[in-house]
């Protein structure tokens, strides 16, 4: 059936999301939508960026705000995102932090942040159903569908200007756990390689390194290690799509479980600790409080599944 979007929405952009066309971030982000629909909305200039009537080729900054305007999508016919369904429901377990401003959640793995690209569900559309009365909910920035941990959304847009201009400023600390393989050596506490990102037919987004590629960093520090793995936390100093994955890859360590840039050999050495996901969780945010200038540190625990196998690991999987 035909559904509707019956309200304007209003599309932070993230510096994982900056320097593609909008075109092509709209084909992304309204699947469903035919091709002709998304260049009339452009061309009527009912899209537009930071209030701006812009043209398909324009290419988004981080902190551009993009305004998506109501559109019809052909799509199978599926129930509202109800506050009862359990996918729902759970998010209220996952909160870490909220207050007038925030909502800081410990993001599940295997769910993804917003719905599109396929999905009827995302972790926006969930919060706005379990919070129906709040006027303002956006995402500050994203984490891989995969990847657990720390999620940080808005609740003012005065909040939202805020937490992106610390994202630019690079003021913003993101601390991840990775597991990777092999013995990481204690002398790379850095990894500088440009990120070329692909998007191929299928639509699924693919990153490497080239030298044509957008400047690149993520620092390192050795947590733990394993008979055949390292725990590593990363840090990222820039935000490019799929930056830690690709990084740890770079160097000569894939992450555990990484279906795009991992190692199967890798993977089947754990088969007994029972991992059986993206072994990466954004452990830990730092940040300047948007109203009060007070810094806060939020963290976000490792589920149990994870946990118990890093003690298995340090007995030696068997």
């Amino acid at each position: 059936m035909k559904t509707e979007n019956p309200t304007v929405q209003l599309i932070p952009i993230t510096e994982e999301e900056a320097g593609q066309r909008i075109d092509n971030f709209l084909r992304t982000f309204l699947k469903g939508v035919p091709k002709s629909m998304i260049y009339r909305i452009l061309r009527k200039g009912e899209v537009r960026v930071n209030k701006k009537r812009i043209k398909p080729e324009y290419k988004l900054l981080a902190g551009d705000e993009v305004r998506v305007p109501p559109v019809r999508v052909a799509e199978k016919e599926e129930a509202p995102v109800s506050a009862k369904l359990d996918k729902v429901a759970a998010l209220e377990h996952c909160i870490l932090f909220e207050d007038d401003h925030l909502l800081i959640l410990n993001k599940p793995s295997g769910t993804a942040v917003h719905g599109g690209s396929g999905l009827s569900f995302g972790v926006i559309e969930g919060l706005r159903a379990l919070r129906p009365d709040a006027r303002f909910l956006e995402l500050v920035h994203r984490l891989d569908r995969d990847t657990s941990g720390v999620l940080l959304v808005a609740k003012k847009r005065s909040a939202l200007r805020s937490l992106h201009e610390q994202l630019r400023m690079k003021t913003m600390q993101k601390d991840y756990l990775a597991l990777v393989r092999g013995e990481w050596q204690s002398h790379c506490k850095v990894v500088q390689a440009p990120l070329l990102k692909n998007i191929l037919q299928s639509g699924e987004r693919i990153v490497r390194v080239n030298s044509e590629g957008k400047p690149s960093e993520t620092r390192f520090k050795i947590e733990e290690k394993y008979a055949f793995a390292t725990l590593v936390k990363a840090s990222p100093v820039t935000g490019r799509t799929h930056q830690i994955r690709v990084h740890t890859q770079y160097a000569g360590h894939p992450i555990a479980y990484d279906d795009r840039y991992g190692d199967r050999e890798f993977d089947a050495q754990l088969a007994g600790s029972g991992i059986n996901r993206l072994f990466l969780h954004a452990a830990a945010l730092r940040f300047e409080h948007p109203a009060t200038g007070e810094t806060v540190r939020i963290e976000a625990p490792l589920e149990p599944k994870l946990r118990n196998a890093l003690t298995k690991l340090r007995k030696g999987v068997k």
